[in-house]
């Protein structure tokens, strides 16, 4: 059975990044990025630590280990991860700029788990969490991730606005609470 709960300790966290590591374009084969995605950023346990305090990660455990994950991020940190900066900005340029609107920084899930729901549990919860205090949930895409972009479509992600920065076009997406 997995639970879809908020992350709530440092061993919550720490599987949190041990899954990040196996899911870094450069700990996976070119076949696996294609047919399975990626995540981009790696984070450190000390700035999770800052974005848990702020708002809870969202995750997914099975048998208490956590097999996916969803990292919740404030606007307050958009100066704290560099490739993210660019984002932000153009989010700011936009008609959900001035919005209240939380930042889903990142999600994966473990590669016995896709498949199963977990996506959707995921993004279910993080709306749970964050209804009544945000109107909605913004993340990016790098394009050639065709396995994420179309899973966020599946679940009612509509398109932002799509932008070039470091030869990746990124594909800012939303789905409102």
């Amino acid at each position: 059975m997995i639970e879809f709960t908020t992350a709530s300790n440092q061993t919550d966290l720490l599987q949190i990044l041990e899954l990040q590591q196996q899911n870094l374009p450069e700990n996976l084969s070119e076949i696996t990025k294609k047919e399975q995605g990626f995540v981009t950023v790696h984070h450190d346990l000390e700035l999770l630590q800052k974005m848990n305090d702020v708002h809870p990660h969202i995750i997914a455990k099975s048998n208490d280990v956590v097999v996916g994950y969803a990292l919740s991020m404030s606007k307050v940190f958009r100066n704290d991860i560099p490739i993210l900066i660019p984002m932000f900005d153009e989010i700011d340029s936009t008609s959900k700029g001035s919005s209240f609107y939380v930042l889903m920084g990142q999600i994966c899930i473990d590669k016995n788990f896709r498949g199963k729901g977990v996506f959707r549990g995921l993004y279910a919860k993080m709306k749970e969490e964050f209804s009544g205090l945000y109107d909605c949930i913004i993340t990016e895409v790098d394009e050639e991730n065709t396995r994420s972009v179309n899973a966020h479509k599946a679940i009612g992600f509509k398109t932002l606005k799509i932008y070039t920065n470091s030869n990746h076009n990124w594909e800012i997406i939303y789905l409102d609470i």
